[in-house]
């Protein structure tokens, strides 16, 4: 029986020169005897190892040809991740973390605004003074939104948007209370 590769790899043609002493056979040993069939066919990891140190390799039993020729062998290496590649993954996915983190803060942060110009809208008797906390919570948004755009976590035009969102918002409650007019357009 001879291996056979099917693939025109070159990690199927290295393996068949490193493998040149294992030999398989079926069957009796008289030369006119006629091939038994195999049944099954496992290789252990150490020959997987010596062949391809850097790939996982499957071996299968083909049959192919004419009865006589007998069983072919037929060998798929898969080569695993690169080194490079595995090191990516993990920077992306602390990337992935970081970023969430940040964009997580914004929003939560973005949230409490709106929530407290929301109170604020429905109150009927509000004072000015009660815009004081409600500005705290603006700014504290508009930290945690310059610092996601520091970090690389959100576009610097998104970061714009998101303040100037906040701040129509905020004017929207002032006019609503009548303590901001603005001013006719010329």
């Amino acid at each position: 029986m001879a291996l056979h590769c099917l693939s025109s790899s070159s990690s199927c043609l290295s393996l068949s020169q490193r493998l040149k002493s294992l030999s398989i056979s079926c069957g009796s040993n008289s030369a006119h005897a006629r091939p038994q069939p195999l049944k099954s066919l496992a290789f252990s990891t150490n020959v997987v190892v010596t062949a391809l140190p850097k790939a996982g390799m499957s071996m299968r039993a083909v049959e192919k040809g004419s009865p006589r020729r007998g069983l072919s062998v037929v060998c798929e290496a898969t080569t695993k991740k690169a080194d490079s590649a595995a090191k990516r993954a993990r920077q992306a996915e602390k990337r992935r973390i970081y970023n969430k983190s940040k964009k997580s803060e914004m929003k939560t942060r973005m949230k409490k605004v709106f929530e407290a110009l929301d109170e604020l809208k429905k109150k009927a008797e509000a004072q000015a003074e009660e815009l004081l906390p409600v500005e705290k919570l603006v700014a504290e948004a508009y930290s945690a939104i310059d610092k996601a755009v520091k970090a690389g976590s959100l576009h610097r035009n998104t970061g714009a948007r998101r303040k100037s969102r906040l701040a129509r918002r905020k004017k929207t409650v002032e006019i609503h209370h009548g303590w901001y007019t603005p001013s006719p357009a010329a």
